[in-house]
Protein backbone atom coordinates (compact mmCIF):
# COMPACT_ATOMS: atom_id res chain seq x y z
CA UNK A 1 0.00 0.00 0.00
CA UNK A 2 2.80 1.91 0.61
CA UNK A 3 4.18 2.03 -2.55
CA UNK A 4 1.39 2.32 -4.26
CA UNK A 5 0.95 5.59 -2.26
CA UNK A 6 4.71 6.20 -3.43
CA UNK A 7 3.73 5.88 -7.25
CA UNK A 8 1.00 8.08 -6.64
CA UNK A 9 2.33 10.71 -5.17
CA UNK A 10 5.00 11.45 -8.20
CA UNK A 11 1.69 12.31 -9.85
CA UNK A 12 2.08 15.54 -7.26
CA UNK A 13 1.94 18.75 -9.26
CA UNK A 14 1.57 17.25 -12.88
CA UNK A 15 -0.60 18.19 -15.84
CA UNK A 16 -3.74 16.33 -15.95
CA UNK A 17 -3.35 13.29 -18.42
CA UNK A 18 0.33 12.96 -17.85
CA UNK A 19 0.84 9.47 -18.15
CA UNK A 20 2.36 7.71 -15.28
CA UNK A 21 1.65 3.95 -13.98
CA UNK A 22 0.44 3.72 -11.01
CA UNK A 23 0.88 -0.12 -9.78
CA UNK A 24 3.07 -3.12 -9.93
CA UNK A 25 4.84 -4.37 -12.90
CA UNK A 26 3.60 -7.66 -13.61
CA UNK A 27 4.94 -8.69 -16.62
CA UNK A 28 8.49 -8.02 -18.15
CA UNK A 29 6.87 -7.14 -21.43
CA UNK A 30 3.67 -6.05 -22.76
CA UNK A 31 1.15 -8.53 -24.62
CA UNK A 32 -0.88 -8.01 -27.82
CA UNK A 33 -3.59 -10.04 -28.36
CA UNK A 34 -6.00 -9.78 -31.34
CA UNK A 35 -9.40 -10.88 -32.50
CA UNK A 36 -11.65 -10.04 -35.49
CA UNK A 37 -14.38 -11.65 -36.44
CA UNK A 38 -17.57 -11.13 -38.65
CA UNK A 39 -20.54 -13.93 -38.46
CA UNK A 40 -18.55 -15.66 -41.08
CA UNK A 41 -15.32 -15.90 -40.50
CA UNK A 42 -12.50 -14.60 -37.85
CA UNK A 43 -8.64 -13.90 -37.81
CA UNK A 44 -7.14 -14.26 -34.16
CA UNK A 45 -3.03 -13.41 -33.73
CA UNK A 46 -0.51 -12.03 -31.54
CA UNK A 47 1.41 -9.42 -33.36
CA UNK A 48 4.68 -8.07 -32.09
CA UNK A 49 4.10 -4.05 -32.49
CA UNK A 50 0.78 -2.01 -31.64
CA UNK A 51 1.12 -0.40 -34.80
CA UNK A 52 -0.57 -3.86 -36.81
CA UNK A 53 -3.98 -2.86 -34.32
CA UNK A 54 -3.83 0.30 -36.00
CA UNK A 55 -5.98 -0.71 -39.46
CA UNK A 56 -8.82 -2.04 -37.13
CA UNK A 57 -9.88 0.78 -36.26
CA UNK A 58 -11.16 1.38 -39.80
CA UNK A 59 -12.60 -2.12 -40.84
CA UNK A 60 -16.19 -2.74 -40.75
CA UNK A 61 -15.22 -6.15 -38.68
CA UNK A 62 -15.90 -6.49 -34.66
CA UNK A 63 -12.04 -5.99 -33.99
CA UNK A 64 -11.43 -7.31 -30.35
CA UNK A 65 -7.85 -5.78 -28.72
CA UNK A 66 -6.59 -6.88 -25.83
CA UNK A 67 -3.48 -5.21 -24.04
CA UNK A 68 -1.75 -7.16 -20.99
CA UNK A 69 0.96 -4.74 -18.50
CA UNK A 70 0.34 -1.19 -18.27
CA UNK A 71 3.58 -0.06 -17.32
CA UNK A 72 4.42 0.67 -21.18
CA UNK A 73 3.50 4.29 -21.14
CA UNK A 74 4.67 4.39 -24.98
CA UNK A 75 2.43 1.92 -26.05
CA UNK A 76 -0.44 2.99 -24.32
CA UNK A 77 -0.21 6.02 -25.80
CA UNK A 78 0.63 5.57 -29.09
CA UNK A 79 -3.09 3.88 -28.91
CA UNK A 80 -4.95 6.36 -27.42
CA UNK A 81 -3.62 8.68 -30.27
CA UNK A 82 -4.58 6.28 -32.85
CA UNK A 83 -8.33 5.25 -31.16
CA UNK A 84 -8.73 8.98 -30.37
CA UNK A 85 -8.93 8.60 -26.54
CA UNK A 86 -8.64 11.36 -24.32
CA UNK A 87 -5.87 11.59 -22.21
CA UNK A 88 -7.60 11.43 -18.96
CA UNK A 89 -8.66 8.00 -20.14
CA UNK A 90 -5.23 6.82 -20.54
CA UNK A 91 -4.49 7.99 -17.40
CA UNK A 92 -7.33 6.54 -15.76
CA UNK A 93 -5.74 3.25 -17.44
CA UNK A 94 -2.41 3.73 -15.78
CA UNK A 95 -3.49 3.77 -12.72
CA UNK A 96 -4.26 0.39 -11.81
CA UNK A 97 -5.92 2.14 -8.13
CA UNK A 98 -9.34 3.36 -9.80
CA UNK A 99 -12.65 2.77 -8.78
CA UNK A 100 -14.73 1.24 -10.71
CA UNK A 101 -16.98 3.41 -13.38
CA UNK A 102 -18.35 4.46 -16.85
CA UNK A 103 -17.79 7.58 -18.49
CA UNK A 104 -19.76 8.09 -22.08
CA UNK A 105 -17.91 10.18 -24.54
CA UNK A 106 -20.26 9.92 -27.30
CA UNK A 107 -17.52 8.15 -29.75
CA UNK A 108 -16.71 5.24 -26.81
CA UNK A 109 -17.48 4.34 -23.59
CA UNK A 110 -14.71 3.76 -21.27
CA UNK A 111 -15.70 1.30 -18.36
CA UNK A 112 -13.56 0.22 -15.51
CA UNK A 113 -13.87 -2.39 -12.83
CA UNK A 114 -12.33 -5.24 -11.35
CA UNK A 115 -11.29 -9.24 -11.75
CA UNK A 116 -10.92 -11.02 -8.28
CA UNK A 117 -9.36 -14.47 -7.59
CA UNK A 118 -8.99 -15.81 -4.62
CA UNK A 119 -5.54 -16.78 -3.35
CA UNK A 120 -5.97 -20.20 -1.44
CA UNK A 121 -2.26 -19.97 0.47
CA UNK A 122 -3.04 -16.65 1.36
CA UNK A 123 -7.06 -17.44 2.41
CA UNK A 124 -7.85 -13.25 0.62
CA UNK A 125 -9.29 -11.81 -2.40
CA UNK A 126 -6.78 -10.51 -4.97
CA UNK A 127 -7.62 -7.98 -8.15
CA UNK A 128 -6.36 -7.01 -10.93
CA UNK A 129 -7.99 -3.52 -12.56
CA UNK A 130 -9.53 -4.22 -16.08
CA UNK A 131 -10.32 -1.43 -18.25
CA UNK A 132 -12.63 -1.65 -21.31
CA UNK A 133 -12.40 0.79 -24.44
CA UNK A 134 -16.21 0.21 -26.45
CA UNK A 135 -16.05 1.86 -29.72
CA UNK A 136 -18.25 1.51 -32.94
CA UNK A 137 -16.33 -1.82 -34.38
CA UNK A 138 -13.86 -2.39 -31.98
CA UNK A 139 -13.50 -3.24 -28.02
CA UNK A 140 -10.13 -2.78 -26.25
CA UNK A 141 -9.34 -4.47 -23.10
CA UNK A 142 -6.45 -3.55 -20.92
CA UNK A 143 -5.32 -5.81 -18.22
CA UNK A 144 -2.40 -5.74 -15.80
CA UNK A 145 -1.15 -9.14 -16.21
CA UNK A 146 -1.65 -12.02 -18.55
CA UNK A 147 -4.04 -14.81 -17.51
CA UNK A 148 -8.09 -13.77 -17.22
CA UNK A 149 -11.56 -15.04 -17.16
CA UNK A 150 -12.04 -14.26 -21.15
CA UNK A 151 -11.49 -17.91 -22.25
CA UNK A 152 -15.25 -19.03 -22.59
CA UNK A 153 -15.71 -15.52 -24.69
CA UNK A 154 -12.96 -16.30 -27.28
CA UNK A 155 -13.55 -19.80 -27.56
CA UNK A 156 -17.54 -18.63 -28.35
CA UNK A 157 -15.54 -16.54 -31.20
CA UNK A 158 -13.33 -19.61 -32.12
CA UNK A 159 -16.63 -21.75 -32.69
CA UNK A 160 -18.87 -19.22 -33.72
CA UNK A 161 -21.02 -20.37 -29.93
CA UNK A 162 -23.86 -18.60 -29.30
CA UNK A 163 -24.50 -14.95 -30.76
CA UNK A 164 -21.45 -13.73 -29.82
CA UNK A 165 -20.20 -14.09 -33.65
CA UNK A 166 -23.66 -12.53 -34.88
CA UNK A 167 -23.75 -9.45 -32.16
CA UNK A 168 -21.96 -6.44 -32.41
CA UNK A 169 -19.10 -4.82 -30.26
CA UNK A 170 -21.44 -3.86 -27.39
CA UNK A 171 -22.69 -7.64 -27.51
CA UNK A 172 -18.88 -8.40 -27.14
CA UNK A 173 -18.10 -5.84 -24.27
CA UNK A 174 -21.70 -7.54 -22.31
CA UNK A 175 -19.72 -10.58 -22.72
CA UNK A 176 -16.68 -9.64 -21.15
CA UNK A 177 -18.69 -8.08 -18.25
CA UNK A 178 -20.66 -10.66 -17.86
CA UNK A 179 -17.54 -13.03 -17.55
CA UNK A 180 -15.88 -11.30 -15.05
CA UNK A 181 -19.28 -11.32 -13.05
CA UNK A 182 -19.75 -15.13 -13.46
CA UNK A 183 -16.25 -15.49 -12.10
CA UNK A 184 -17.49 -13.58 -9.02
CA UNK A 185 -19.65 -16.39 -8.35
CA UNK A 186 -17.07 -18.84 -8.37
CA UNK A 187 -15.21 -16.90 -5.83
CA UNK A 188 -17.90 -16.74 -3.79
CA UNK A 189 -18.49 -20.25 -3.75
CA UNK A 190 -14.40 -21.12 -2.59
CA UNK A 191 -15.34 -18.05 0.26
CA UNK A 192 -18.33 -20.02 1.50
CA UNK A 193 -16.49 -23.27 1.91
CA UNK A 194 -14.09 -21.17 3.83
CA UNK A 195 -16.50 -19.44 5.71
CA UNK A 196 -17.97 -23.37 6.60
CA UNK A 197 -14.68 -24.43 7.96
CA UNK A 198 -13.89 -21.48 9.64
CA UNK A 199 -17.31 -21.69 11.63
CA UNK A 200 -16.51 -26.00 12.15
CA UNK A 201 -13.34 -24.56 13.69
CA UNK A 202 -14.55 -21.75 15.98
CA UNK A 203 -17.40 -24.03 17.13
CA UNK A 204 -14.95 -27.12 17.53
CA UNK A 205 -11.14 -26.58 18.74
CA UNK A 206 -10.53 -22.27 17.84
CA UNK A 207 -7.09 -21.38 17.58
CA UNK A 208 -6.07 -17.80 17.30
CA UNK A 209 -5.24 -18.85 13.70
CA UNK A 210 -9.15 -19.21 13.30
CA UNK A 211 -9.15 -15.69 14.14
CA UNK A 212 -6.68 -14.11 12.04
CA UNK A 213 -8.53 -16.17 8.92
CA UNK A 214 -11.88 -14.89 10.28
CA UNK A 215 -10.49 -10.88 10.07
CA UNK A 216 -8.74 -11.61 7.06
CA UNK A 217 -11.35 -12.82 5.17
CA UNK A 218 -13.47 -10.35 6.73
CA UNK A 219 -11.50 -7.30 5.20
CA UNK A 220 -11.59 -9.22 1.91
CA UNK A 221 -15.21 -9.03 1.65
CA UNK A 222 -15.11 -5.61 2.77
CA UNK A 223 -12.77 -5.27 -0.07
CA UNK A 224 -14.66 -7.20 -2.46
CA UNK A 225 -17.86 -5.24 -1.77
CA UNK A 226 -16.10 -1.77 -2.48
CA UNK A 227 -15.60 -3.20 -6.11
CA UNK A 228 -18.62 -4.73 -6.77
CA UNK A 229 -20.86 -2.02 -5.60
CA UNK A 230 -19.86 0.48 -8.34
CA UNK A 231 -20.69 -2.09 -10.59
CA UNK A 232 -24.12 -2.00 -10.26
CA UNK A 233 -24.16 1.82 -10.75
CA UNK A 234 -21.77 0.95 -13.66
CA UNK A 235 -24.65 -1.95 -15.37
CA UNK A 236 -27.54 0.21 -14.70
CA UNK A 237 -25.91 3.39 -16.10
CA UNK A 238 -25.02 1.19 -19.85
CA UNK A 239 -28.77 -0.36 -18.98
CA UNK A 240 -30.83 3.13 -18.83
CA UNK A 241 -27.74 5.41 -20.78
CA UNK A 242 -28.68 6.49 -23.88
CA UNK A 243 -25.27 5.72 -25.85
CA UNK A 244 -25.57 4.69 -29.30
CA UNK A 245 -22.71 1.89 -29.19
CA UNK A 246 -25.21 -0.50 -27.42
CA UNK A 247 -28.01 -1.51 -29.61
CA UNK A 248 -31.43 -2.47 -27.94
CA UNK A 249 -30.91 -5.94 -28.45
CA UNK A 250 -27.70 -5.69 -26.05
CA UNK A 251 -30.15 -4.86 -22.93
CA UNK A 252 -32.32 -7.38 -21.84
CA UNK A 253 -28.91 -9.00 -21.69
CA UNK A 254 -28.05 -6.18 -19.41
CA UNK A 255 -30.68 -6.12 -17.11
CA UNK A 256 -29.86 -10.27 -16.63
CA UNK A 257 -26.41 -8.51 -15.79
CA UNK A 258 -27.68 -6.48 -13.53
CA UNK A 259 -29.71 -8.82 -11.46
CA UNK A 260 -26.82 -11.07 -11.06
CA UNK A 261 -24.67 -8.22 -9.87
CA UNK A 262 -27.48 -7.41 -7.10
CA UNK A 263 -27.28 -11.06 -6.25
CA UNK A 264 -23.85 -10.99 -5.96
CA UNK A 265 -23.96 -8.18 -3.48
CA UNK A 266 -26.26 -9.62 -1.81
CA UNK A 267 -24.12 -12.54 -0.95
CA UNK A 268 -21.18 -10.16 0.30
CA UNK A 269 -23.45 -8.61 2.32
CA UNK A 270 -24.70 -12.49 3.59
CA UNK A 271 -21.09 -13.67 4.22
CA UNK A 272 -19.83 -10.24 5.95
CA UNK A 273 -22.78 -11.10 8.39
CA UNK A 274 -21.76 -14.48 8.94
CA UNK A 275 -18.12 -13.20 9.40
CA UNK A 276 -18.54 -10.89 12.06
CA UNK A 277 -21.22 -13.48 13.52
CA UNK A 278 -17.91 -15.88 13.42
CA UNK A 279 -15.90 -13.66 15.33
CA UNK A 280 -18.28 -13.58 18.32
CA UNK A 281 -18.73 -17.32 18.24
CA UNK A 282 -15.05 -17.60 18.56
CA UNK A 283 -14.84 -15.50 21.16
CA UNK A 284 -17.85 -17.02 23.39
CA UNK A 285 -16.04 -20.86 22.16
CA UNK A 286 -12.71 -19.54 24.11
CA UNK A 287 -14.51 -18.11 26.72
CA UNK A 288 -16.46 -21.07 27.22
CA UNK A 289 -13.12 -23.13 26.65
CA UNK A 290 -11.54 -21.22 29.62
CA UNK A 291 -14.15 -21.59 31.84
CA UNK A 292 -13.70 -25.67 31.13
CA UNK A 293 -10.22 -25.10 32.44
CA UNK A 294 -11.31 -23.06 35.19
CA UNK A 295 -13.47 -25.47 36.80
CA UNK A 296 -11.28 -28.70 36.21
CA UNK A 297 -9.12 -26.73 38.07
CA UNK A 298 -11.40 -25.29 40.70
CA UNK A 299 -12.70 -28.98 41.22
CA UNK A 300 -9.23 -30.06 41.88
CA UNK A 301 -8.57 -27.30 44.50
CA UNK A 302 -12.21 -27.98 46.17
CA UNK A 303 -11.14 -31.73 46.61
CA UNK A 304 -7.71 -31.40 47.86
CA UNK A 305 -9.46 -28.75 50.54
CA UNK A 306 -10.71 -31.24 53.05
CA UNK A 307 -7.65 -33.64 52.48
CA UNK A 308 -5.41 -30.79 53.07
CA UNK A 309 -7.90 -30.08 56.70
CA UNK A 310 -6.83 -33.46 57.52
CA UNK A 311 -3.10 -33.77 56.79
CA UNK A 312 -3.11 -30.35 58.71
CA UNK A 313 -4.34 -31.89 61.90
CA UNK A 314 -2.01 -34.81 61.53
CA UNK A 315 0.82 -32.63 60.88
CA UNK A 316 0.44 -30.49 64.07
CA UNK A 317 2.79 -32.87 66.22
CA UNK A 318 1.30 -32.54 69.61
CA UNK A 319 2.81 -34.82 71.93
CA UNK A 320 -0.88 -35.87 73.29
CA UNK A 321 -2.68 -37.05 70.31
CA UNK A 322 -4.16 -40.54 70.82
CA UNK A 323 -4.07 -41.37 67.15
CA UNK A 324 -0.48 -41.18 66.48
CA UNK A 325 -0.37 -44.27 68.47
CA UNK A 326 -2.61 -46.13 66.46
CA UNK A 327 -1.51 -49.17 64.03
CA UNK A 328 -4.61 -48.65 61.82
CA UNK A 329 -4.36 -44.85 62.10
CA UNK A 330 -2.73 -44.34 58.68
CA UNK A 331 -5.35 -46.76 56.52
CA UNK A 332 -8.06 -45.25 58.29
CA UNK A 333 -7.14 -41.72 57.05
CA UNK A 334 -6.64 -42.95 53.40
CA UNK A 335 -9.69 -45.04 53.38
CA UNK A 336 -11.21 -41.28 54.61
CA UNK A 337 -9.47 -39.24 52.53
CA UNK A 338 -10.29 -41.63 49.39
CA UNK A 339 -14.01 -41.85 50.49
CA UNK A 340 -14.62 -37.82 51.10
CA UNK A 341 -13.04 -37.69 47.63
CA UNK A 342 -15.81 -40.01 45.63
CA UNK A 343 -18.77 -38.15 47.75
CA UNK A 344 -17.51 -34.75 46.63
CA UNK A 345 -17.09 -36.44 42.55
CA UNK A 346 -20.15 -37.41 43.09
CA UNK A 347 -21.76 -34.26 44.29
CA UNK A 348 -20.08 -32.13 41.57
CA UNK A 349 -21.59 -34.64 38.84
CA UNK A 350 -24.90 -34.96 40.40
CA UNK A 351 -25.13 -30.75 40.39
CA UNK A 352 -23.79 -31.01 36.77
CA UNK A 353 -20.73 -28.78 37.66
CA UNK A 354 -18.56 -31.78 36.01
CA UNK A 355 -18.77 -33.29 32.44
CA UNK A 356 -21.53 -34.96 31.07
CA UNK A 357 -22.56 -38.09 29.16
CA UNK A 358 -22.78 -37.48 25.42
CA UNK A 359 -26.17 -39.05 23.42
CA UNK A 360 -24.96 -42.41 22.12
CA UNK A 361 -22.01 -42.75 23.84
Amino acid sequence: MRTLLGKRAKKAGLAPGTLVHVGEQKIAKPRISIFDYNEEEFVEKTPESIEECFPLKETETVSWINIDGLHDTHLIESIGKRFELHPLILEDILNTQQRPKVDDFEDYLFIVLRMISFNETKNEIESEQVSVVLGKNYVLTFQERPGDVFDSVRERIRKAKGRVRKGGCDYLAYALLDAIVDNYFSVLETVSERVEALEAAAMGDPTPKNLRDIHRLKNSMTFLRKSIWPLREIVNSLVRGESKLIDEKTDVYLRDLYDHTIQVTDAIDTFRDMLSGLIDVYLSSVSNKMNEVMKVLTIFAALFIPLTFLAGIYGMNFEFMPELKWRIGYPIILLLMISITVVMLFYFRRKKWLWQRKEGT
